[in-house]
């Protein structure tokens, strides 16, 4: 049974289809395709079905992710079957960790710039949705440096298991 990461976001249209493809990428170097399931959803609906952002598409492209993608919303059903929802900020945080169903699932959420011990206090991802390209070239930027040491605590984990 693979290890399931859902990256979390307001729409799922920016923030969390980029950690979702830099996240997928990072799996695959490391050999854990297979072991390690990834996806992202948004806490609303309003995108559901559409196209990440095209400047997310841009960026990720232009970086060598993949940017294909499908927006969904995130259901609190979805708890039982994945091991760790990642938040892009506070707010997705306390919505997340409302929705979960038991205090175990509740547990189950982190903030994606926890895992960047030179992030300081400030952990949000900033929504790049309303600026330029810029916003979204820091956005993935923070993904980047977040997935290493997520990458980290996901092998682990995985290690764990299969020991």
């Amino acid at each position: 049974m693979p290890y399931c990461v859902c990256f979390v976001c307001t729409g799922n249209i920016c923030r969390s289809p980029m950690a979702e493809s830099v996240f997928r990428a990072r799996v695959g170097e490391a050999g854990l395709a297979g072991l390690v399931e990834v996806d992202s959803a948004g806490t609303g609906g309003w995108h559901e079905g559409d196209g990440a952002d095209p400047r997310t598409v841009s960026v990720l492209e232009a970086a060598g992710y993949d940017g294909d993608h499908a927006a969904r919303q995130f259901r609190a059903a979805w708890f039982a079957r994945l091991d760790l929802v990642i938040a892009l900020d506070s707010g997705h945080l306390k919505a997340l960790r409302r929705l979960a169903p038991t205090p175990k699932d509740a547990e189950k959420v982190r903030l994606l710039r926890s895992y960047d011990p030179a992030a300081g206090a400030d952990l949000d991802v900033p929504d790049p949705y309303y600026g330029g390209m810029d916003g979204f070239e820091e956005c993935l930027e923070m993904v980047e440096t977040a997935s290493a040491g997520l990458l980290a605590a996901v092998q682990a984990e995985v290690e764990r298991r299969a020991a």
